[in-house]
């Protein structure tokens, strides 16, 4: 077994090989996303009808209490910036927490047991993974109303079937290794072959494809926010306030543009993380 200090040092020789700007703006994101009500600098939510239009600190007017403007309610784009960090993640999270508990549940259940089980899950995975999430969060959003939890519901439904057919692939290939059929003559039961002996393998597969689907999940809950499906309004949210600022490009860019930028910036930097991420846990790719 490794000592506990050459296991930290070549964690901390692993982030050294990190793509750094993307890992900084990673790491920056979940700050905020944590600590969201105590950054932002003004409330997110009331409007300030002292300070409406004003432009970002680096323009004329602009005012260095509001460093990226207000909109034409007095509302602080930063705050509302910040705020929209931790609803967005947090959704992220939700929907890769409940939809992978599901999705790997059943692709283990698939690839270890086969036969009719095999066959059910995988044309479900078929039927989801053909089904467009956007259409489907309309549809709740019409029968049951927009909310956090919709789009949390939404997002996990659609994203279940990404696990399951990942994880069936590296139980196929896993559960035909010597140290499984031994763990089977042993007389040890499925359900600890699976937990124990296979689950543990697949890990790192799992870990890499959450950590590429945070960018599919904060683009699509901007989607949804923007076509007013996702989480409403008093909440500020990155698509939502894309939204907002759509009918003043002209005159209140700023409205949209660093919402904008912001969705941009942290979907690229967790896909640039999660392929980093990839390359070092897959063995295969370790030895290129």
């Amino acid at each position: 077994m490794p000592r506990p200090s050459s296991t930290i040092s070549r964690s901390l020789g692993l982030l050294r090989r990190a793509p750094k700007i993307p890992t900084v703006i990673v790491a920056i994101s979940l700050v905020i996303a944590a600590f969201a009500p105590w950054l932002a600098p003004h409330s997110a939510v009331d409007p300030n009808l002292a300070h409406i239009r004003l432009p970002p600190v680096m323009f004329e007017n602009g005012s260095v209490t509001h460093l990226l403007g207000t909109d034409w309610q007095g509302r602080d784009i930063l705050s509302r910036i910040i705020v929209g960090t931790r609803v967005s993640l947090s959704v992220a999270a939700m929907c890769i927490l409940i939809g992978g508990a599901i999705g790997c549940a059943l692709g283990l259940a698939a690839g270890y047991l086969g036969g009719w089980v095999d066959v059910l899950v995988m044309r479900a995975v078929d039927v989801f993974l053909a089904f467009p999430a956007i259409l489907l969060a309309l549809i709740f959003a019409v029968s049951v109303g927009p909310s956090f939890w919709v789009v949390v519901t939404v997002l996990a439904f659609m994203i279940w079937a990404r696990y399951a057919r990942l994880v069936r692939g590296e139980v196929l290939s896993w559960k035909e290794r010597d140290f499984v059929a031994q763990a089977r003559i042993a007389g040890a039961s499925p359900l600890r072959i699976i937990v124990v002996h296979i689950l543990l393998n697949v890990t790192n597969s799992v870990v890499v494809l959450s950590t590429l689907q945070v960018g599919w999940a904060i683009m699509v809950e901007a989607s949804l926010s923007f076509l007013g499906a996702g989480v409403p309004p008093p909440t500020p949210t990155w698509g939502g306030m894309i939204a907002d600022g759509r009918n003043y490009v002209d005159t209140l860019w700023w409205i949209s543009v660093f919402p904008g930028i912001a969705v941009m910036l942290v979907v690229l930097s967790f896909n640039l993380f999660g392929d980093w991420l990839r390359d070092v846990l897959d063995p295969k790719l370790a030895q290129l």
